[in-house]
């Protein structure tokens, strides 16, 4: 009695805050209690000219760390909030006030175990960046290196568990309150992959390893620079790496001033999206402009990896397949891969199917080459998904943002010109390697190589399993 009605306390608070915003939308979807509602619709400001996305943005910056990450996680569900408002979302500024530097260098010596001029030569105490989750120094090394210092706010772990909590305990009422919405938005699950999200952020250790095999993975490659991790100088609540200096990607005419080829910049980003995700399987999932500088050899660098994804190599093919369909317009051979990926169910007419695809293909793939955006392509074709009980893949909604997003800082450089058709050459050459029946012969052939050298330890813990039972049965 006391948690439920500490929790509804709680949610109080935010439904006022949502009605400020005239935002409360979210909340009466959810079916939340209409007296909570009504009261909250007391304090409600109507006739907000923005659109429901844009105050709904607002409303999550102003309840704080916890409901921006909310916000984040919700960008790249279109199939639960609509097209409209997840790019709204996906515009959400993560920039909150800077807390105390004092505390920040008191967080720094705690956790790296010296004074900070032992650490450090120099110490910029005025941050770069301040975010939800923590902010930003700069600072030179002892050996004159440049560095960036990320530390995280103080108790931020313990306000964010206090939110997830809460969380919880509003998707279980939802659950038992609104079945029809258990099936469709899953609630709980929604909840336990953002807290498990979050709880990855708040240890820095794991955003050091990400840009570490981030730049394992992209070290051959010219044109892409990912900074060095000062694996002495990090732990679990900071994190220094390489500072970087450069144009951040949306200063086009800075680059262009500077006698930077922008189409050709373009292009490099566009190939080093494609290696990410179809060569190493491991992208940057958080490339707005602000995370990402072009160096002024020409080079990208992007910064912070707190957001990477993963996408396997099975899912790439499907992937590379679905969107090969849509390119050629073949949408029933797009219908046939959704269900040998086990996308749709059985039951599920191929024909209706392939029909639906046609329908959100057309308007897109029909647009002039350059206006073509593969990343809203993706985006509608994950909005039918309950039409014909499709299973939402959550590596390919996390993609699915990150293309929208790599395609903003494109259209931001060269406005003429399509990330995906700088690029073709490549998803061409991929598509010939790895699609063609000569492609799977090989994958067939690998496959049954694998399986012949997993056979001994196969048949060897099948004969223990044998002997367990066997002494069990005695």
């Amino acid at each position: 009695m006391f948690t439920a009605l500490k929790h509804s306390t709680h949610l109080f608070s935010i439904g006022w805050t949502l009605a400020r915003h005239d935002a409360l939308f979210g909340l009466e979807a959810l079916g939340v209690s209409p007296l909570l509602l009504w009261m909250c619709r007391r304090v409600r400001k109507p006739g907000n000219a923005a659109r429901p996305g844009e105050r709904l943005a607002r409303a999550l910056v102003a309840l704080g760390p916890s409901f921006i990450k909310v916000g984040q996680a919700l960008s790249t569900r279109a199939d639960l909030v609509g097209e409209d408002i997840a790019t709204d979302l996906s515009h959400l500024q993560d920039r909150l006030p800077p807390f105390d530097t004092a505390l920040a260098r008191n967080e720094i010596e705690a956790q790296l175990g010296a004074p900070i001029g032992t650490l450090f030569a120099s110490f910029d105490d005025v941050p770069t960046a301040a975010a939800s989750i923590a902010q930003v120094h700069f600072a030179i090394t002892q050996a004159g290196e440049e560095v960036a210092v990320k530390v995280l706010r103080p108790n931020i772990e313990a306000a964010l568990e206090k939110d997830i909590t809460l969380m919880r305990w509003i998707a279980r009422v939802v659950e038992r309150r609104r079945p029809v919405l258990r099936k469709r938005f899953k609630p709980r699950e929604v909840v336990e992959t953002f807290a498990a999200s979050i709880h990855t952020e708040l240890d820095l250790r794991f955003e050091a390893a990400a840009a570490e095999e981030l730049k394992h993975n992209t070290r051959h490659d010219p044109d892409f620079y990912v900074p060095r991790v000062h694996w002495e100088l990090s732990h679990k609540r900071v994190l220094t790496t390489e500072r970087i200096r450069g144009f951040h990607a949306s200063d086009a005419e800075g680059m262009r001033a500077a006698g930077l080829d922008t189409s050709t910049i373009t292009k490099r980003a566009a190939e080093a999206f494609f290696n990410q995700v179809f060569r190493d399987g491991f992208f940057h999932a958080d490339m707005h402009p602000g995370n990402l500088f072009v160096l002024p050899d020409g080079r990208l660098a992007p910064v912070d990896f707190g957001i990477m994804g993963r996408i396997d190599r099975q899912s790439q093919l499907v992937l590379a397949e679905i969107l090969y369909g849509f390119l050629k317009e073949d949408y029933l051979r797009v219908a046939r891969v959704h269900r040998a990926a086990g996308y749709i169910p059985s039951h599920v007419d191929l024909g209706q199917f392939a029909q639906a695809c046609m329908a959100v293909g057309r308007p897109i793939m029909n647009k002039p080459l350059n206006e073509i955006s593969v990343g809203k392509l993706l985006g509608q074709l994950i909005l039918i998904a309950d039409t014909f009980e499709m299973e939402v893949q959550p590596h390919l909604l996390l993609l699915q943002k990150t293309m929208v997003t790599a395609e903003g800082v494109g259209r931001g450089l060269t406005p003429d010109v399509n990330m995906w058709q700088l690029s073709e050459p490549l998803i061409t050459a991929w598509a010939k390697e790895h699609l063609s029946p000569r492609a799977r012969l090989r994958a067939y052939a690998q496959e049954a190589v694998n399986v012949m050298r997993e056979a001994p330890t196969v048949l060897r813990e099948l004969r223990e399993l044998l002997g367990e039972w066997r002494d069990t049965h005695r």
